[in-house]
């Protein structure tokens, strides 16, 4: 395959408007994902009577295929983006909100210590030292999600949800493995572009943070 075998089968399968369909999807599902997770995180750690069982029943739906959850959401929602963008903040939740949850627990007690005897109160202590600490935790479940919702936005074109999922779609029906490699491959270039971001902000919130764990 040459550069005008890939030029041909980027524009006659429209790969930059798939492209911006897949980012919009993905962006969708991770923004509501990052904000449902950190919501849930704290509350499980001011609740943590219901921190064991809550992570536990996201656990067993992680567990469930991805494909069967789209399956199961068709008759709900129809085809299209939304049972996309639902089952990817479902997936991306669990690691969101653990991370958080784990995060704000485990800061190092000489902190918290520190906090108190110069008077700060609980919510002082949770947004000013719990949840900074935490920050490079929160990033390594957020970089997890990322993974996960770039998977399943992709596996949404089976069901019309458009993206990047489409072409490739398109050349498992036509049997054209030169249409699969192309969009496969770019695919996996965004996923690795997005990973790196999220990589790099993780670092450098460790290095600005340090450790989390006590």
């Amino acid at each position: 395959m040459v550069f005008g075998d890939i030029i041909e089968i980027w524009n006659s399968y429209s790969l930059t408007e798939r492209t911006l369909e897949h980012l919009s999807m993905f962006f969708t599902a991770i923004f509501f994902a990052i904000l449902i997770g950190i919501l849930l995180g704290m509350f499980l750690f001011k609740n943590e009577r219901f921190a064991f069982s809550t992570l536990n029943f996201l656990n067993i739906l992680e567990t469930f295929p991805d494909i069967a959850l789209l399956i199961l959401l068709l008759p709900l929602v129809g085809i299209g983006e939304i049972p996309t963008i639902i089952a990817c903040v479902i997936y991306s939740v669990l690691p969101v909100s653990r991370n958080v949850y784990t995060g704000l627990k485990h800061v190092d007690s000489a902190f918290l210590e520190i906090a108190r005897a110069i008077g700060f109160k609980d919510n002082e202590i949770l947004y000013k030292i719990r949840l900074p600490l935490a920050m490079p935790m929160i990033a390594g479940g957020i970089r997890i999600a990322i993974v996960f919702t770039m998977g399943i936005v992709t596996l949404g074109g089976i069901f019309g949800a458009g993206g990047l999922g489409a072409p490739l779609q398109t050349g498992i029906n036509l049997i054209r493995p030169d249409i699969i490699y192309v969009a496969g491959i770019w695919v996996g270039i965004l996923a690795v572009i997005l990973d790196g971001f999220a990589g790099f902000i993780e670092k450098y919130l460790t290095r600005r943070y340090g450790t989390w764990q006590s």
